[in-house]
Order: C-alpha cells, then sequence, then structure tokens
C-alpha cells in the first residue's frame, strides 16, 4: 500500500466521524509527520459560526500533541469536486510544513489533485527575527 493510500484510508475513516449537524459537509485529513506517525482530523461545527474547527486544523492539533512538529505529506477528503484547505488551514499547514510538501486533495473515490504548500500559500505570513 502507498503512503497515499494509507493517508486516503485514514482522512476518509476521520471524514466519518465528523460533527457536521448544520452543514452536513464532513471533512477528513491525514497527516503524515516526518517520523512516519499518522495523525487524523475531522471537521467540527459549532452553532455559532465560525467557532467550528476544520479537518486540517484538528489533525494539526493531534499532531502536536503526539510530540510531531514537522508535516511530511497531507491528505485532505470530503465528498466535493475539489476540498482545499481554506485559508486558516494553509497558514496553520505552512507553520508546520515546508513549500514543497505535497497537500493532495480527494474526494471519496480518491485522488482529485495535488498541490504543493506552496501553491496553496504562495505569500504566508512568517514571523522573522530581523536582528
Amino acid at each position: 500500500m502507498s503512503i497515499f493510500d494509507k493517508l486516503f484510508e485514514e482522512a476518509k475513516a476521520a471524514r466519518e466521524t465528523a460533527y457536521a449537524p448544520y452543514s452536513n459537509f464532513k471533512v477528513g485529513s491525514a497527516i503524515l509527520t516526518e517520523s512516519g506517525e499518522v495523525v487524523r482530523g475531522c471537521n467540527v461545527e459549532n452553532a455559532a459560526f465560525p467557532e467550528g474547527v476544520c479537518a486540517e486544523a484538528g489533525a494539526i492539533s493531534a499532531m502536536h500533541l503526539a510530540g510531531q512538529t514537522r508535516i511530511k505529506e497531507v491528505v485532505v477528503v470530503a465528498d466535493a469536486a475539489l476540498c482545499t484547505p481554506c485559508g486558516g488551514c494553509r497558514q496553520k499547514l505552512s507553520e508546520f510544513a515546508g513549500n514543497d510538501v505535497k497537500v493532495h486533495v480527494a474526494d471519496l473515490n480518491g485522488l482529485r489533485k495535488t498541490f504543493t504548500v506552496g501553491e496553496l500559500l504562495p505569500a504566508g505570513f512568517q514571523l522573522h527575527d530581523d536582528k
């Protein structure tokens, strides 16, 4: 089984656990860390829009909780033609991934398109020490 296939199955399973009673739009994400660990996340909606949590943000939180700090690869799964990470999640991904890290976007049948973090967020905010 390829890395993509493993991440796809993990993201698809995470999607099934999403809490989306308002939009009924479930999203799952799986992150491969640089150490080889796979962490998952799902979207969790809230009646006080926009206080929900995206699948990518949930996976990043799980990654950090597990003591991991760097992303090697990402898969996002939704029942949509092309569900790319939102702007906030693009910035969150860039905090923990290099510009060349692959972000695979899939529907329930498989891969739709692959982007790099740099393609998704070409001018991301970076905190630099100019001293």
